[in-house]
């Protein structure tokens, strides 16, 4: 598998879950930031997902550094932010405290 040069995706994620690695996470960043907002008008909330939960953290220093420049050049609100981005809110507080930038 190593000297392959693609693999399935089924494969992939297996591997993922071996290795304990998100090896996706390229190709999510980006989904994360510019993907349309889900509805949620059809979901039962007491459906859980049969996808895996991977819990390493998804945002990478560019993304942070992008959506703390929209808050710090007021294109964005904070809470424009969380509800476009659903950031949490307590995540975007922590960001906007460790790197010092002013919250509008």
């Amino acid at each position: 598998m190593y000297k392959q040069e693609d693999m399935g995706t089924k494969i992939l994620l297996k591997w993922c879950k071996l290795l304990k690695y998100d090896f996706f996470r390229i190709y999510t960043q980006h989904l994360v930031l510019f993907s349309p907002p889900a509805s949620h008008d059809n979901k039962d909330p007491d459906r859980k997902s049969e996808l895996p939960q991977f819990r390493k953290n998804i945002y990478t220093k560019v993304m942070i550094d992008f959506i703390l420049e929209l808050i710090s050049t007021e294109q964005k609100t904070t809470r424009q932010v969380i509800d476009e981005y659903k950031i949490p809110k307590t995540t975007l507080y922590k960001w906007i405290s460790k790197y010092k930038i002013d919250k509008t």
